[in-house]
């Protein structure tokens, strides 16, 4: 017996990092997983491999997640798990950058967290409830440090925390809002991770070893780590947990 027989999950961001991994632990423990991504190639090959759905999406595109969710319904005939794992590190100096990038963060985090959020939530609660997932960030709970400031071309106007922690805020307000529905909406907050997304930060052996400093535990994270926490969230084992933004972090 799995832990999500029979649930139908979407999670998005699926063909890499985070996104894979919560795919294919998902899919290991029973899940029937619709993997989107805006890269077809590699979503589909996780699919294959898993035996998921894969459906392309870009996620800030309000239309489609209308479209995602009809075409789960009607392949499963339910929604059971959302993951709004789909995120993006944009590389650069954001006391430069242009309005429209300062966006594209902002609508990658948070306009996709919640168009994925008002369109899941009332085909989850037509068949009793459900539960959310939202991929926050331990830097939507703490901000950056001066080290990521001075190190990683990060400042108070980076849009990464200033999304990240929007997720968080997004994440309490909806299980509020919508407990009485049976739908549970919580958040993860990792910390610092090895995933395609964060190779340039680890690029540096100096900077590497500094990050893996302001990590008490020691060390960086693993994608794995952070299934197992989604997993956790996604399960009838956390049914007495919702509005939580929960750190895994290694203690940073």
């Amino acid at each position: 017996m799995g832990r999500l027989d029979n649930k139908v999950a979407i999670i998005t961001g699926g063909a890499m990092g985070l996104g894979a991994a919560d795919s294919t632990l998902f899919a290991k423990e029973g899940a029937k997983v619709i993997l989107t991504d805006v890269a077809s190639d590699a979503g589909q090959k996780i699919a294959d491999e898993i035996g998921a759905t894969f459906m392309q999406q870009d996620v800030t595109d309000e239309e489609r997640w209308k479209e995602i969710i009809a075409e789960t319904v009607n392949l499963h005939g339910k929604l059971d798990i959302l993951v709004n794992n789909a995120g993006i590190v944009e590389v650069g100096d954001p006391e430069n950058q242009t309005t429209a990038e300062y966006r594209k963060t902002m609508a990658v985090h948070m306009d996709s967290t919640f168009f994925g959020c008002k369109y899941s939530i009332p085909v989850m609660a037509e068949t009793g409830g459900g539960s959310i997932v939202n991929l926050a960030s331990v830097i939507g709970l703490v901000g950056y440090n001066q080290f990521m400031q001075d190190n990683a071309g990060s400042s108070g106007l980076n849009p990464y925390p200033h999304s990240k922690g929007g997720v968080v805020q997004m994440t309490r307000d909806m299980a509020v809002g919508f407990g009485k529905h049976n739908i549970r909406v919580n958040a993860l907050c990792p910390g610092f991770i090895f995933t395609p997304l964060t190779t340039g930060l680890f690029s540096d052996i100096d900077t590497r070893s500094k990050l893996q400093s302001l990590h008490p535990i020691g060390r960086l994270g693993q994608p794995s780590e952070i299934a197992t926490a989604a997993l956790f969230l996604a399960s009838d084992e956390a049914s007495f947990v919702t509005g939580a933004c929960i750190p895994v972090d290694g203690g940073y």
